[in-house]
């Protein structure tokens, strides 16, 4: 696809969150390697708590809850511009995402991810 060797941008306000080299495109997942910025401690917090979320016996609620914080706090723009709408993981070294021109239906399953 050729999402692959675009960089993306996670932001707080005007300050960099990291940069998300794409390596892998599996639609509607795009991941890669994940370099931090330096607002990113401000929100790494937020990113493992989610995860650990996501990927447990979660409480949907606790996980849209701790998601609805980093969706305040970060937004995420393609080479194209800023995306209204998507949903980040970043773990160490590595992010993966998806997003939407749209807004998410709100009926769907929260999505961790493989």
């Amino acid at each position: 696809m050729g999402f692959v060797g675009e960089v993306w941008q996670v932001r707080t306000g005007e300050e960099s969150v990291g940069e998300i080299l794409i390596d892998d495109a599996d639609f509607p997942w795009l991941s890669g390697k994940f370099t931090a910025g330096p607002a990113f401690e401000a929100v790494r917090d937020l990113f493992a708590r989610e995860l650990a979320l996501a990927q447990g016996d979660a409480d949907w609620q606790r996980w849209e809850e701790a998601y609805d914080e980093i969706s305040r706090r970060v937004t995420l723009t393609s080479p194209d511009g800023p995306v209204p709408e998507f949903l980040l993981h970043i773990e160490g070294e590595r992010a993966w995402f998806r997003w939407s021109d749209e807004p998410f239906d709100e009926d769907e399953e929260p999505p961790g991810g493989d």
